[in-house]
Parts: C-alpha cells; structure tokens; sequence
C-alpha cells in the first residue's frame, strides 16, 4: 500500500514512494515535495542503523540455530530411548525451533535485497511472513502433541525418568542460552519475536519434561507424561496467538497498535494552514517501518514546503513515522476518480 505524493494547485501528484529515500523538497516550479524524507540528522542515524540492527539479529539467530540444531539430535534419541513422550515432544518443538530460527535468519537475509521494479517495497514483507509461519507451526505442533497425548492416557507406556530428566536439563540450558541470545532483539523485530518465542516455549516445555521424569522416577506415576505435553501444548497455543495476531494485522495493513490514528487526524487538522484531512492511512511495512499516506487540504494562499515540513515534523517526532506520503490539495478541489473496467 502507497498513498500518492503531495501535490496541489499546479503541483502535479506522483506515486507515493515505496521505501524512505532523500530527495530535494522543491516548491514554487511546479514539481513535487516530498514530506516523507529523512532530512534530519536523527532520521539518517536511524537509516544507518537499521542495516546494522539486521546483521545483529542475523549473528544472534545463526549462534542459537547452532546450538537448537546441535541438541536436538540428543533430545530424539533420548526420547526414543527412554519412551518418554514429553521429551519426544519437546524434541519435536526443538525440530520446529530450528525450521523456525533458520527461516528468520532467511527472512532477515532476503529483506536485505534491494527493491526492483514491481517489488517496490523490496522484501522487508518476508520477515512478517516467515512470523506467520512460526507461529502456525507452533500451532501445529502443539496439536500433534494433543493426538499422542490423548493416546498415552488411555494406554500409558513405561517411562525411563532419570535418562529423560538428564536430556531435559541440556534441552533447558541450550534454551535459556538461545532466549538469552535473541532477547535483545524480540521488540525491535516481529520475525525474530517469533524465533524468540519458540525457544522461549521449548524451554517450558524442557521444564515440563523434567517434572514429568521427577514424577515418574520418583512416584511411578507414567500418566504425568502425556498430562505435562498437554499443558506444554495448551501454553504453546496461548502464546502464539499474539504472534499470529500481530503477523496478520500487519499483512492485512492495520494501522499499527501503537499509533492512534485519531490522534493522527488530529494533529494533522490542528497544523496551520491545514483545512481538511481524508483518505488517511497508515500501516506498517516491517517491524519499526511505520508509513502514512493522506490527501491534506490547505487554505489559499499558504506555502506548500512550510506546511508539509510541519506535518512530517509533527508526525516523525510525536508519532515516530518517518515515511510520509502527502497530496496538498486546494480548497474546493475534487478529485475525478475513473470508473474501474472489470
């Protein structure tokens, strides 16, 4: 989604940009100004780092795919050995934290492409996607565990306690270690929110299956097993809702929930100069990459460069967004929209 460019009495609309990008705001000559450039010097820091943010995340994923990818070999092969579902099952979600880390270090990579022609927006939509299908296959896996849990219940099989709490304390340490790596990044990026998110679940379920043995070892009680995956399981849906949520909202281009965007309208409206605001829209690209687009009407006789440098002021400082897509149109003037030829 990209609104039109600013433009209005002779100055002619263009199409919005599609990434943030400098160019020369331009006035009386009739050719377009941009109010979605960063032309301050916080705004280029922030351009400059956001590709160093990314090479972060990357490292950060690359150290706990090594060591997801390392344990999970131990984590099947005890639980095939020790008959222990809950070890199985965390096995399997160790299976999904390494598809799951290994398809955001692939997202984070592919946002790095440069935009083209038709992908306008370059790639950044590949790490809200790659969110998505972590949190659908935390879903998943949560009810293949449901399945195998159900029939141990009813037939519960013999479990070795001591072996399976052994491989459940290493699953737990390399979790804590993989939680700890990406922590600093979980709230700067939606994708790596999501890897974040099932190492963190793989660790309670580690957890879990070190309960489970203590109660076998200790008690006999092989029913503990399956009743452990199963609130393992539960736990897992609940905290991917959210990121299965936030995945879909961006795709579908809701408004971000940390901007109001009444509040927008009204700041807007509130600009000297500024008489009337539509066509308002305001959605995210990718984790931290907020856009605005909206067709503003000014009073005659008003400088078009003062009142678009106000609104882009206005709305990176109070807001945050830094990519901005104004059409300045005069009072009185409609829009002539063609009919759509289906």
């Amino acid at each position: 989604m990209g609104g039109p460019a600013c433009g209005a009495k002779g100055w002619p609309a263009s199409p919005g940009a599609a990434l943030p990008r400098r160019e020369k705001p331009i006035g009386k000559s009739g050719r377009e100004i941009s109010a979605g450039q960063a032309t301050s010097k916080s705004a280029a820091m922030s351009a400059n780092a956001a590709p160093a943010a990314r090479q972060s995340q990357k490292r950060q994923l690359r150290q706990a795919l090594c060591l997801a990818a390392g344990y999970l070999l131990a984590e099947v092969i005890g639980g095939l050995l020790t008959n222990s579902l809950a070890l199985l099952a965390d096995a399997g979600h160790m299976l999904s934290d390494v598809a799951a880390l290994g398809l955001s270090w692939f997202a984070l990579w592919m946002a790095e492409r440069p935009a083209g022609p038709q992908q306008t927006y370059g790639y950044y939509r590949t790490e809200i996607l790659a969110a998505l299908a972590n949190g659908a296959a935390l879903v998943a896996v949560a009810f293949l565990v449901f399945a195998e849990a159900v029939r141990r219940l009813r037939q519960p099989p013999e479990v070795w306690g001591l072996p399976m709490m052994a491989i459940a304390a290493g699953g737990l340490l390399v979790n804590l270690v993989s939680a700890w790596l990406l922590a600093p990044s979980r709230d700067q990026n939606l994708n790596v929110r999501g890897a974040w998110l099932h190492v963190v679940m793989d660790a309670l379920g580690s957890l879990g299956a070190l309960a489970a043995g203590a109660a076998v070892s200790l008690l006999a009680w092989n029913w503990v097993d399956p009743v452990v995956s199963i609130l393992i399981g539960l736990l897992i849906i609940y905290s991917s809702w959210r990121l299965l949520k936030e995945s879909v909202a961006v795709l579908m281009e809701i408004a971000p929930r940390a901007i109001d965007v009444d509040q927008v309208r009204k700041t807007i409206l509130h600009s000297p100069g500024v008489r009337d605001v539509h066509d308002l829209h305001v959605w995210t690209i990718t984790s931290g990459m907020d856009s605005l687009s909206a067709h503003v009407v000014i009073a005659d006789g008003q400088p078009p460069e003062a009142i678009l440098r106000r609104l882009r002021d206005s709305l990176r400082q109070q807001f945050g967004i830094a990519h901005v897509t104004l059409q300045l149109e005069p009072e009185g003037f409609e829009e002539t929209e063609e009919p759509t030829v289906i």
